[in-house]
């Protein structure tokens, strides 16, 4: 059977992966007439240490509870870093799920409460990046970022968005594979089989990124985005976990250029009908701007 029909995790997972190191990255001489991407299967078994037999049987899932040792051989193979090789410990672990309690996410009323309060763009979002609350500065930073709006979405179908993010194809990656990371075995979410099947229909860039099966850790950084009206920003983000959703603020370096221009950007917020810079619906006016405020 194939791993497309048996549903085999692990098996798609380790090809995906093999299917990415090409033979130099494995000390293998180039060379000879290769018809696969990457490397071959018997090549990754002669890396790790392990049988071809053993190795095909993991792919096409006919052994699914292989030793810690093997698994972490095949992650050295597979050049995983540490995000990537906690993922393929957790795929082999084999212990049954139990069912997720299917519940509405929820922002508690302390969060819009702290919102309000932020004189940065901040706003709240679920585990599919769903966006559920945002302050006026948040809109006026992107539109996308109005409650009801998806990031996932706005990133792979929407232009602006696409304009808006200086490194639009590292932004994209980055959130596909924090989306897998977030999935995790949750794979009958009707959330996620929703907005998979729609980026997968829409969408060749998500079609490819999500066949690599990347897994990351989408916690912070920075980045630089254009704005429309005050140009391009550099901004940090950080993701803070309260409850079940996410709260993500940007902020600039205290007194830089892009702090200015963000100042620049809630003054404009706040004197534009309807509250924000863009030509869009407002969502509300900006904060005002205390300048003595701590750009962390």
């Amino acid at each position: 059977m194939k791993d497309e029909e048996s549903g085999n995790r692990l098996g798609r997972y380790l090809r995906a992966r093999r299917e990415l190191i090409t033979p130099e990255q494995a000390g293998i001489p180039p060379g000879g007439n290769r018809r696969v991407p990457g490397l071959r299967r018997e090549e990754v078994a002669l890396l790790a240490g392990i049988s071809p037999d053993y190795y095909l049987r993991l792919e096409r899932g006919r052994d699914t509870n292989p030793s810690p040792q093997v698994l972490e051989a095949l992650a050295r193979v597979l050049r995983l870093d540490e995000v990537e090789r906690t993922y393929l410990l957790g795929l082999a672990a084999g212990r049954p799920r139990a069912p997720r309690r299917k519940r509405p996410e929820h922002v508690p009323a302390r969060v819009h409460q702290l919102l309000a309060h932020l004189h940065i763009p901040a706003f709240v979002e679920g585990r599919a990046f769903d966006v559920l609350a945002s302050n006026p500065l948040a809109v006026a930073l992107s539109p996308r970022l109005r409650p009801g709006q998806n990031r996932l979405r706005s990133l792979f179908l929407d232009p602006e968005e696409q304009a808006f993010h200086q490194d639009w194809a590292q932004a994209a990656a980055g959130i596909v594979a924090a989306l897998r990371t977030t999935i995790g075995d949750d794979l009958d979410n009707p959330r996620f089989v929703e907005l998979v099947g729609e980026l997968a229909l829409s969408s060749q860039r998500f079609r490819t990124l999500w066949a690599r099966h990347d897994v990351r850790n989408l916690d912070g950084g920075t980045t630089t985005v254009h704005h429309p009206v005050v140009g391009e920003l550099r901004l940090h983000r950080d993701k803070l976990p309260i409850d079940d959703v996410i709260l993500v603020v940007y902020y600039p370096d205290r007194h830089s250029d892009s702090d200015e221009k963000l100042r620049l950007l809630a003054a404009l917020a706040r004197t534009e009908p309807g509250g924000t810079p863009h030509s869009g619906p407002a969502g509300g006016a900006a904060l005002p701007v205390d300048d003595d405020r701590s750009a962390g």
